[in-house]
């Protein structure tokens, strides 16, 4: 959850900046420029006094004639040039100078020059020119009118090059841009914090509920920080659990309780019986029914005994050589197999892994004795150890008619017999126990169709312990 939130956080602050630090670029461009236009403008209004004086252009026998003043604004405009490298010149209205240096540069006929002077031709200052950009070439063009007698009778026009203008916006653009980086970095540290203060909660939930739907019901969630409903998220969690608890453990001692009282009544019952069987004629199918049910009641009480245990028992764990045990079962389940007419084959190199023995040992007697007693004479049944990263499995498979799809999906549930298989002896709670024995260690048992035909049953115990990960 927190590599989902990070994200998404980051991405909205880092819009919040942007949205912030463009427009503050923007208007430091704005405002540095706006500062370079001031200077000029005070530098043409200067040029457009000195102007305003100079007679008028030399015409008929006046041609050649030097005039003071014009004399005076070329010096001006010349100095000014050699000093700042600003193109500087006054025009008359037909776009002739009346003074410009370097004496080379002449207004241009199109483009940023032009339009400045056409408008300062209609009496106005130039005041917004375009604004210049870091990645931009050419120069700033400011232009102001002068004025004799109330008429516009030239324009004094500042070619200014950019390229001092256009270093101090992109020093100010990295100022900004190191400001936006440094508060980026801190908002980061800040998500870091306050989705590890937020989720810490969510976190030790999930991995109590993980432990608690694999059958450490103890587990609950210890007291942490986060925001105040995550914290009675966790106290009301906690006291689901305790009554969760609490009903699981009646239901067993109802069942362990039951059984055991019914099995005085029963042995009782059985010895009743027998004594009433010797009152009978020998061979009486009636009583021999009877015995036999009687029995069968016995047999179920007892696995209702043996699973409300096995459920309330915790796990005995300890580093086990699933291959020698695998091995010895197998052995022991040989002569049995051998006398059905079945051949019983193991595959079981050593391989350690975390198991109860008696639990893993109850668990294969009983996956094995189905095994063999549903699998017909000249069948095979083999067992396989294997070792896959971070578990174990035993692989019992038979040649036995197997099962359809709705059987293989309630296999192993309480009481759960398939229909084909109702006359023989069992009572459905054989394969509910060894689930319920893997369960409180870290294992599982589960099933699948093996080809051509028959089962396959494969029993996952872990190779790492609960301490160690």
């Amino acid at each position: 959850m927190r590599a989902r939130l990070l994200p998404l956080l980051i991405v909205l602050m880092a819009a919040v900046l942007l949205a912030l630090g463009v427009p503050l670029a923007a208007s430091l461009a704005a405002a540095e420029q706006q500062r370079v236009v001031v200077d000029r403008i005070d530098d043409t209004a200067r040029f457009a006094a000195l102007a305003q004086f100079v007679t008028d252009r030399p015409t008929g026998s006046r041609v050649g004639v030097t005039d003071e003043r014009g004399e005076t604004l070329r010096k001006e405009l010349a100095m000014y040039y050699s000093v700042y490298g600003i193109r500087a010149g006054v025009f008359y209205r037909d776009d002739l100078p009346m003074a410009n240096a370097p004496e080379t540069w002449y207004l241009p006929k199109v483009g940023e020059g032009r339009d400045a002077f056409n408008e300062a031709l209609l009496g106005r200052r130039s005041h917004d020119p375009e604004q210049v950009w870091p990645w931009q070439r050419g120069g700033l063009v400011v232009a102001s009118p002068v004025i004799r007698d109330g008429d516009v009778v030239a324009v004094v026009v500042t070619d200014s090059p950019t390229g001092r203008l256009r270093s101090q916006i992109l020093h100010g653009w990295l100022l900004i841009g190191a400001g936006e980086f440094a508060a980026m970095l801190l908002a980061v540290g800040a998500a870091l914090r306050l989705t590890g203060w937020v989720l810490k909660p969510v976190r030790i939930l999930d991995a109590t509920t993980h432990d608690i739907a694999t059958g450490s019901l103890k587990s609950r969630v210890a007291a942490a920080g986060g925001p105040p409903e995550l914290r009675r998220l966790a106290r009301s969690f906690n006291e689901m659990a305790d009554n969760v608890e609490s009903v699981l453990e009646q239901q067993r001692a109802f069942v362990a309780d039951a059984s055991h009282q019914l099995r005085n009544p029963l042995s009782a019952l059985l010895l009743r019986i027998e004594l009433l069987a010797l009152e009978l004629p020998e061979g009486n199918e009636e009583i021999a029914s009877v015995r036999t049910e009687g029995k069968r009641l016995a047999e179920v009480l007892d696995d209702l005994l043996d699973l409300a245990l096995a459920e309330h028992a915790e796990a005995d764990l300890q580093i086990t050589d699933i291959g020698a045990l695998a091995a010895e079962r197998v052995a022991a389940w040989e002569p049995s197999a051998r006398a059905k007419g079945v051949r019983l084959t193991g595959s079981c190199p050593a391989t350690t892994a975390w198991a109860d023995p008696v639990t893993l040992s109850s668990a294969l007697d009983a996956v094995i004795d189905n095994a063999v007693k549903f699998t017909p004479e000249g069948e095979r049944v083999e067992v396989r150890v294997e070792a896959a990263g971070e578990s174990a499995t035993v692989v019992v498979t038979d040649g036995g008619p197997g099962l359809g799809e709705e059987e293989l999906a309630r296999v192993g549930d309480r009481f759960w017999r398939s229909p084909a298989h109702q006359n023989i002896k069992g009572s459905g709670l054989g394969l509910s126990i060894s689930r319920a024995l893997l369960a409180a260690g870290g294992g599982s048992i589960a099933y699948a169709h093996h080809e051509p035909h028959g089962l396959t049953v494969t029993v996952t115990v872990p190779r790492v312990g609960r301490s160690d990960g």
